[in-house]
């Protein structure tokens, strides 16, 4: 029983006293065109590649290019499969209306003092002026705005100082927008606000503190009052301010109130 080889062919089975031509060449003159009787004998066919492809590929060949493909693929697979999956739209709309939220509530928080003690309450709990300048005790004149941005940041910390020392010293708070303080604006050269102004018990002004300050620099100089200390520590001392010239667009005329 005869062994039959099977092979992958790409190009013309042609039998072998043929394999040699190529495609528009004349067949040779020594071969016989007539067809020849008989009986046939059997002939292994060659295979031979188009002139225009490539040289014909064995089956180890084809093998090894249908594995590399097969790698490449699952390479790329393994590859796509390890990179960590981009989120969503939907997931970077929530991330983003959270993120909206907690800027407007922090916002919110700051501008409102949610729980803080306000210029308003100090003012509430101001001595009036005139009764500050009689009555014994040293002082601290404070020239504020209730647009004053600095003045609103300091007030819970003003105000803690207060509850503190209010027994031995005066705490008094002046508007720049009432013109009822025309002259003690020039009394006490106030350019900038808050304008801390720290008397002694006769009325005589040891020094200023004037901006934004450590709380630490105006707790010291109302220690230094309430302790009848002839200095204060910190009696010429300029921070952050706002400037008093902005009263002008803000003033309103109202002798009746002492803040």
């Amino acid at each position: 029983m005869e062994t039959v080889v099977v092979s992958r062919c790409s190009g013309v089975l042609l039998p072998p006293s043929l394999a040699g031509l190529r495609r528009g060449s004349a067949p040779p003159s020594s071969l016989p065109l007539r067809p020849r009787w008989g009986r046939r004998r059997q002939g292994n066919l060659a295979c031979v590649a188009p002139p225009d492809s490539a040289e014909p590929r064995t089956d180890e060949q084809v093998v090894k290019a249908d594995s590399s493909k097969e790698e490449a693929q699952t390479s790329s697979t393994s590859q796509d499969a390890g990179l960590p999956a981009l989120p969503n739209k939907d997931l970077n709309r929530r991330v983003a209306l959270l993120s909206t939220l907690g800027a407007v509530a922090l916002f919110a928080s700051q501008r409102l003092d949610l729980g803080q003690p306000s210029l308003k309450d100090l003012a509430a709990n101001a001595v009036p002026y005139e009764e500050a300048l009689s009555n014994g005790k040293p002082t601290v004149v404070e020239f504020y705005a209730d647009w004053c941005e600095v003045c609103r940041e300091l007030a819970p910390d003003i105000y803690k100082v207060e509850q503190q020392y209010k027994d031995r010293v005066n705490f008094v708070m002046l508007n720049v927008d009432n013109t009822k303080w025309e002259q003690e604006l020039d009394e006490f050269g106030v350019e900038g606000i808050p304008h801390f102004a720290f008397l002694d018990k006769e009325g005589n002004e040891e020094g200023n503190v004037v901006g934004r300050l450590p709380k630490q620099y105006f707790l010291e100089n109302v220690v230094a009052l309430a302790s009848g200390d002839p200095k204060i520590p910190h009696a010429r001392v300029v921070g952050q301010f706002s400037s008093a010239e902005s009263r002008k667009v803000h003033q309103v005329a109202d002798p009746r109130s002492h803040g």
